[in-house]
């Protein structure tokens, strides 16, 4: 089966003005690796988390399903693969019959770039608010904790505090009890 992909990823959440010094920091210093607004469906399992993601900035869709959910550890086994654009739909059709409820993140404002090797997503939504994602990928478990070490070193330089795991599960356990998807979504184009 190859390799695995194994993101090991960590999270922060600040205000719009952190929000503004960090981006203007990113695109003075870090590589640009462009815009990457997103629509998601997340199907949320007791122990899994599928998501259907469809790129809105890039034209692109993909399934992906991380074998460990948020604020279960820092590092995420994941099964990831393409889809068609015209198939967002299709994939959310299937899965919610066969017994799987859905929340949806409509508008995902997404800016992605590379800074000493690790991944930074400086991120808008509605849900998440004003937030940051800093990952490495890698192929197994023994580099992660070189992995944790480089993401933590960029996220003091830049500033941000990391959210720790009964942070992330309190957050996300919330937003499974309360969030109500939104009605009329606009058409995938």
């Amino acid at each position: 089966m190859g390799d695995k992909n194994i993101e090991v990823e960590f999270r922060s959440r600040f205000d719009k003005a952190k929000y503004g010094k960090v981006l203007a920091f990113l695109q003075k210093n870090a590589k640009d690796l462009g815009a990457d607004d997103k629509r998601v469906w997340f199907f949320v399992m007791s122990d899994k988390l599928l998501k259907v993601t469809h790129n809105v900035s890039r034209k692109t869709a993909k399934i992906t399903l991380k074998l460990t959910k948020i604020g279960h550890g820092s590092s995420f086994e994941e099964i990831e693969f393409p889809i068609n654009e015209k198939d967002v739909e299709k994939a959310i059709e299937v899965f919610t019959a066969i017994g799987h409820e859905y929340l949806v993140e409509p508008t995902i404002l997404r800016h992605d770039f590379e800074y000493k090797d690790v991944e930074l997503a400086i991120k808008y939504s509605k849900t998440w608010g004003y937030h940051m994602e800093l990952e490495v990928l890698i192929n197994s478990k023994e580099h992660e904790g070189g992995a944790e070490k480089r993401i933590r070193g960029v996220a003091d330089e830049l500033g941000v505090e990391i959210m720790s795991e009964e942070e992330l599960l309190r957050f996300t356990q919330d937003i499974e009890a309360t969030y109500v998807n939104p009605t009329n979504l606009p058409p995938i184009k």
